[in-house]
Formats: C-alpha cells, sequence, structure tokens
C-alpha cells in the first residue's frame, strides 16, 4: 500500500510544465527604483531648500531639520498615493530577527466630516507599536505596552506591493516608553556614528581634512530552494526552517557539480523575478549562481552604505520568500536544512571610506601605505581583543548546526590575511620594512590567452574573518540573521582600537609632517601586531592541529550558543558599549535574556516536531510493514515453502529491533523535553540515527516524508 501524500508530491513536481521562452526584454534602468522615496522622488516631490536639506542628512551625515518633517509628509504621501498606496506604516526591526509592520490608511476624515488622505509630520516621525508584545528581555512588562518607532531619514521609504495594493513603508528605530533600544536599527546606528567619529581622530593625526567618512557593506545572501509540494508535506520544514529526520542519498554534493553550474529554468525564472523585485525597490543585486549544495543559490549586491545595505537585505530576504511561493517553490533561509551538504551563510563583506578613499585598499605597494597599516593593524587589535564579541553575534540554533564544516568557519574567531600582508605585519613586527613581496603576474600555459593578474591574497574559505583585496569578509554570518548585530560589534571594536591608536599618537605631540612622526607610528603599529598577532591564522581552519593551536595561543572556542552569549554579561565589554553609547548594561542584559529565550523555544519547538513526526508519522508505517512482515512469514510456514523464510525471519528481526529503538528513542526525547537543552540535542540526535536507519529500511512506497533525494534534486 503507497503512501499517497508523498507519491502525489513527486507525481505533481514531475508534472510540471516548463514555461515556455519567450522573447527577452531589452535591458533597461528605468524601472530601477522606482518603487523608492530616492534622491530622484526628493527633488521631484519636495521644495528645493527641503530637498537640499534632507539630502544633507542622508549623504552627509548631518542632523535633521525638523523644520523640514510637514513638507517632507506631503511630498512622500503624494509620491505614494501616485503609486497606488493606500495605507503606511513604521517599518523596524525589533529582537525578533525579522521586521514588523502596522499599517495605517491615508483615509483620514476632515471638519465636515469628508473623505481625505492625510499624512502628517506626526504621522512620519513617529508611531507607537505595542512593545510589550516583542522581545524585551524583560525591558517592558506586559502591562507597561508603549513603544515608539522614529523615522530613520537616511534610509529611504519605500513602496511594498502586495497582489491588489500597495504600502508605504517607513524605514525606523524602535525603542521603549523609557528610552530602551528595542531593535537591531538603533545600535547599529549609533555604531556607525561612533566609528564615523574615531576615523576623523586618526585621519586628523595623519594631517588629513575632514571628509565624510561611510561604512559600506556587501552582503552576500545564500539560500534553499524545494518544490512547495514537497515542503508541505514535511512538517518540520514548515515549522521549524529544517528537516530533523533525513538520510543522505548516495549523491549530494561529492560530484562538485552544482557549484556554479548551468541554472535551472525554473530556477533561472525565479531569479530572474526576484532581480526585478529588487531592482524596483533600488536593491542592486549584482550576482546570482548555484551554491555548492544542490538546491543552493546565492544573491549578491553591490557594495552601499551600512545602514542603507542591512535594510536591503531585510527587504531581500522577504523577497525572497515571496516569490518563491508564486514560482511553486519556498525559500528556506535556515543555516541547515539539509544535514550533510553546505549550510547556508550570509557572508558580511565590510569596509570603511574616508570622502573617496577606501582605507582598506592596500594601494600598489601597502607596506608604504602608512595609513592602510594603521587600520589593519587596528582591526588585528579589535577582533584579537574582542574574539568573543563576534562570536556572540553568531550565536544562534541553526548556525550551532552550521558551523565548523562545509565551508562555513569555525566557532574560534581568527583572522585571514594572505601571504602578501602576512608577510608585511610581520616585517612590521620585526621593524625592517623593506618591502612586499611581489605578486607576479599569472601564466596559465596557452599562448593566446593573456596573462592574469594575481590579488594581494587567496580566498581563505574556512576562515571566519579574511581580507579579501580592499575589504574583510566576515563569514560566520547566518543566512537567516540580520547584518546588523555583527557590524554593530565589528563598528565598535574597531572605533575603540582607533581611538587607542589616536591616543597615542596625540600624546607624542609630534605632529603628521614631523620627520619623528613615522618613527613613533612604527614603534606603536609594532608594539600592536607583537602584541595582538595571535589572531592571525592563514591556514586551514578546520584541521584538528589548529584547535590546539588556538587553544594554545589563547583564543576562545564557543562552540555552542549557550557560551557564546555569555560575552555579552562580561564587565569589559558591557563598559566598552556604555563608553561609546551604544548600549546600556540593561540593553545588553536584556538582549543575553531575548537571545537565550529565543534559543531554549526554538530547541523545545524542533524536540516537539521530532517526536510528534516519529510517533505519527514514521511509528505507523514501521508497524505496518512489520505487521505485513510478520504475516508473511506466518503464510510462508503454514505453506511448508523451503526457502525465503530465513531470509524474511531476518527482515522482520532487523525491522522489529528498530521499531523498539524507535520506540525508546521517543520515550527518551519526551523526557528530555522538561529537562535542559542539552538533553533534548542529544535526544534529537539519538532518534534522528533511528529514524533515518529505518528510511533505508522501510518500503519506499511507504515512507511518508519527502527524501533528501527528491527534495534536493527535483524541482
Amino acid at each position: 500500500m503507497s503512501n499517497c501524500n508523498r507519491i502525489h508530491a513527486i507525481n505533481a513536481v514531475a508534472g510540471r510544465q516548463t514555461p515556455a521562452c519567450q522573447k527577452a526584454e531589452s535591458a533597461s534602468l528605468d524601472h530601477f527604483g522606482e518603487d523608492v522615496f530616492n534622491v530622484t522622488a526628493i527633488r521631484k516631490y519636495l521644495p528645493k531648500t527641503v530637498a537640499k536639506k534632507l539630502l544633507a542628512t542622508i549623504q552627509e551625515g548631518k542632523p535633521l531639520d525638523a523644520s523640514i518633517a510637514d513638507d517632507v509628509a506631503h511630498g512622500m504621501k503624494e509620491w505614494a498615493l501616485e503609486r497606488g498606496a493606500t495605507h503606511f506604516t513604521h517599518w523596524f526591526q525589533p529582537l525578533t530577527g525579522s521586521t514588523a509592520e502596522k499599517h495605517d490608511s491615508f483615509l483620514d476624515l476632515n471638519e465636515d466630516h469628508e473623505a481625505i488622505m492625510s499624512f502628517s509630520a506626526k504621522n512620519l516621525i513617529m508611531g507607537e507599536p505595542d512593545a510589550s508584545s516583542f522581545p524585551s528581555g524583560g525591558l517592558r512588562c506586559t502591562f507597561e505596552a508603549r513603544g515608539y518607532t522614529a523615522w530613520d531619514p537616511t534610509s529611504p521609504a519605500f513602496i511594498k506591493r502586495h497582489s491588489n495594493g500597495a504600502t508605504l513603508c517607513i524605514p525606523t528605530i524602535f525603542c521603549s516608553y523609557t528610552g530602551e533600544v528595542l531593535d537591531k536599527k538603533t545600535p547599529l546606528l549609533r555604531s556607525i556614528q561612533a566609528l564615523s567619529r574615531s576615523v576623523s581622530r586618526l585621519m586628523k593625526c595623519f594631517g588629513k581634512p575632514f571628509q565624510h567618512v561611510e561604512v559600506t557593506l556587501g552582503p552576500e545572501q545564500e539560500y534553499f530552494l524545494v518544490d512547495r509540494n514537497f515542503y508541505m508535506y514535511r512538517p518540520d520544514l514548515v515549522q521549524a526552517g529544517r528537516t530533523v529526520f533525513g538520510s543522505p542519498p548516495p549523491r549530494h554534493q561529492q560530484l562538485e557539480d552544482h557549484y556554479f553550474g548551468a541554472i535551472r529554468s525554473r530556477v533561472l525564472a525565479f531569479m530572474t523575478e526576484v532581480e526585478h523585485e529588487l531592482w524596483k525597490l533600488g536593491i542592486p543585486a549584482k550576482t546570482r549562481h548555484n551554491e555548492v549544495a544542490p538546491a543552493q543559490f546565492e544573491v549578491a549586491p553591490i557594495f552601499e552604505e551600512l545602514n542603507l545595505a542591512v535594510d536591503h537585505n531585510m527587504q531581500m530576504m522577504e523577497i525572497l520568500k515571496k516569490v518563491a511561493v508564486r514560482h511553486g517553490m519556498v525559500c528556506l533561509l535556515h543555516e541547515k536544512p539539509f544535514a550533510g551538504v553546505n549550510g547556508s551563510g550570509k557572508h558580511n563583506n565590510w569596509s570603511i571610506t574616508y570622502g573617496k578613499e577606501n582605507l582598506l585598499d592596500p594601494g600598489n605597494n601597502p607596506c608604504q601605505n602608512a595609513i592602510f597599516l594603521t587600520v589593519l593593524s587596528a582591526i588585528i587589535r579589535a577582533v584579537d581583543l574582542h574574539a568573543d564579541l563576534l562570536r556572540t553575534t553568531t550565536a544562534s540554533v541553526g548556525n550551532d548546526h552550521r558551523l565548523g564544516a562545509n565551508e562555513a568557519p569555525p566557532a574560534i574567531i581568527s583572522i585571514f590575511l594572505g601571504d602578501q600582508l602576512a608577510d608585511i605585519v610581520e616585517q612590521v613586527e620585526t621593524g625592517a620594512v623593506t618591502g612586499a613581496k611581489s605578486l607576479d603576474a599569472m601564466r596559465v600555459g596557452v599562448d593566446a590567452l593573456p596573462s592574469l593578474s594575481r590579488d594581494a591574497t587567496d580566498r581563505n574559505r574556512t576562515s571566519p574573518f579574511a581580507f579579501t583585496g580592499n575589504k574583510f569578509e566576515f563569514r560566520a554570518c547566518g543566512s537567516s540573521q540580520s547584518c546588523a548585530d555583527v557590524n554593530t560589534v565589528l563598528n565598535t571594536i574597531v572605533a575603540e582600537s582607533l581611538d587607542y591608536i589616536s591616543e597615542k599618537l596625540e600624546k607624542t605631540g609630534i605632529l603628521s609632517g614631523d620627520a619623528e612622526f613615522h618613527d613613533e607610528l612604527q614603534k606603536l603599529l609594532q608594539e600592536i601586531i607583537t602584541k595582538h598577532k595571535r589572531i592571525i591564522f592563514n591556514g586551514d581552519n578546520y584541521s584538528s592541529n589548529w584547535i590546539q593551536e588556538a587553544q594554545r595561543r589563547g583564543l576562545p572556542n564557543l562552540r555552542h550558543t549557550m557560551d557564546a552569549l555569555k560575552p555579552l554579561l562580561e564587565e569589559k565589554n558591557q563598559t566598552l558599549f556604555a563608553r561609546y553609547g551604544i548600549f546600556s548594561k540593561s540593553e545588553l542584559d536584556s538582549r543575553y535574556e531575548v537571545f537565550m529565550e529565543e534559543y531554549h523555544r526554538k530547541i523545545r519547538i524542533e524536540g516537539g516536531i521530532a517526536l510528534e513526526m516519529a510517533r505519527s508519522m514514521i511509528m505507523p508505517v514501521v508497524v505496518e510493514q512489520y505487521r505485513q512482515l510478520v504475516e508473511t512469514i506466518h503464510v510462508a510456514r503454514k505453506g511448508d515453502f523451503k526457502t525465503g523464510i530465513s531470509t524474511l525471519n531476518v527482515c522482520a528481526e532487523n525491522l522489529g529491533e528498530k521499531l523498539d529503538q524507535l520506540k525508546v528513542r521517543c520515550v527518551e526525547l519526551e523526557a528530555a523535553l522538561g529537562k535542559l537543552h542539552e538533553d533534548i540535542l542529544e535526544a534529537m540526535k539519538n532518534l534522528r540515527e533511528v529514524v533515518d536507519a529505518l528510511e533505508l529500511m522501510v518500503d519506499d512506497s511507504r515512507w511518508p516524508l519527502p527524501k533528501y533525494r527528491e527534495m534536493l534534486f527535483i524541482y
């Protein structure tokens, strides 16, 4: 007797008609940013003086002139109404890790009770969602409901469309009635401001005139796609975003043929629509490709200002999910939806510009670029002193499954510099900088092909924090996580190290033009490198030798979320954040409570799902097959058959043994759900071993769950 649901899902996917090829429309930038209240819209819909003041805030970071709010609100409303918007919302990023919105209509009544479309300065600047219903870690109680959203003018408003309407979305911060931070955007904005001040202070030491500082980000977003027919028959995917059971198929990613392979037509149609949606929102999606695991893909944007890039990434994740549904698929952003193959990360490519100069660009001769070497040394010091905080930003249930293998870096934070920079750093330490290693052009042995220029560094795909030419790539972020957390920490710790260097240089009283300046700078950088070089590692981060070496160096190895969150409570870290005005002690304490509670809840949800599936979906089919085997044995013996009975006996005994184990493991998991998270995880692991073994034993037509070989390869 076959399991109709699973077979139906396979047939539904197999029978899907491939859309006929249509003539491609000419590439056009006409629609780029059409649903964004961008510079063009600002200049069109606002008076010149108002537009100038608003753009000064957006582009140069100048304080917002509150007197322009009425004009901005009116212009924004007119722009939104012309694009079909009927409602507006304050779009914010609470500690849930996703975004939130409460829609209000433009509809209002005038003094004569006539219907009008209204949107005031107050509507633009401030909103009041219920603060007690969002995670607060004790900052808000149930009876203390008031919270505020406040307009972030540095991130443009945009239109979110649905099947029969549209909504004006206004990016905002979110705080409590008493002013404590309840979101991820506010600390990010504070950290950007802190880093900007520290960079300007350092540049002053070098005699540079004041210029605008901009922190930039290019987040690469990885994701999986599965057909919706399979997804709907996997309660674990629906409820937890990952498979708690599933036996890896004989073939998965080991042939390495999916990475950068030809993109299937159905997926390419999905990607094309995603890009169309992104471009309308001014999100500069640049790269699309197959990732390493089957059914895994990536989209990457062009670098943008950090705050805007984070907002765009949050929008991107929502669009990936929405468009997937329209194509009969589901986008999985979980860090490890399938065991045994690559998980999904979000590579955080971070850099700093001063005016038009990228401070992380080594130039033609990095050993002579004093500013670059100074910023590099500051980053080395920052990461060494605060590796624990960087690890904290990657702590989650999903990332615990991902980190440490399959191109995901380990929990040990280290820096990869590459041969050329590592050599220069070593020269700085010895006090004898003589020159950089030459990077000869590569020749590939074909006369007709040009020689290829070699980059300053190779790529180390096992390193958590790698220098990749003119930026640092932090590879440990999880695919479902907001980029705000890691960049808030990164900005803060680098600001502190830049201030440390600036203070040392300022105390010497030597100006940058003096002959002694570079001698003093050389001594300072030498001191920093000598003290903090332990964080630099250019080898294989997966090797057991590195784990031992990292321990010898004294680097933290916070392997699990429970340990990785504890640095939030340490006094030195709370003092650091308070000093730079990023978090108060109570705000950090609250975040610890929120993240810990989220971790425990998700573990218990996953455990509950595993138990329910094992008992209500797996056990019945195993019992049925066991019953059929026993009946067959009885019939064979009654008929006095001479062959096959021994084989049937072995099959029944093996299946019966697994059935007994399944019962025991279910009882153990049920008991563990009332205990600590370690007990739940261990019980889930033990149950999975039995269920995955049964998947290979039970009649394929009976197995109720779509298998890896189907979900990863049929779409």
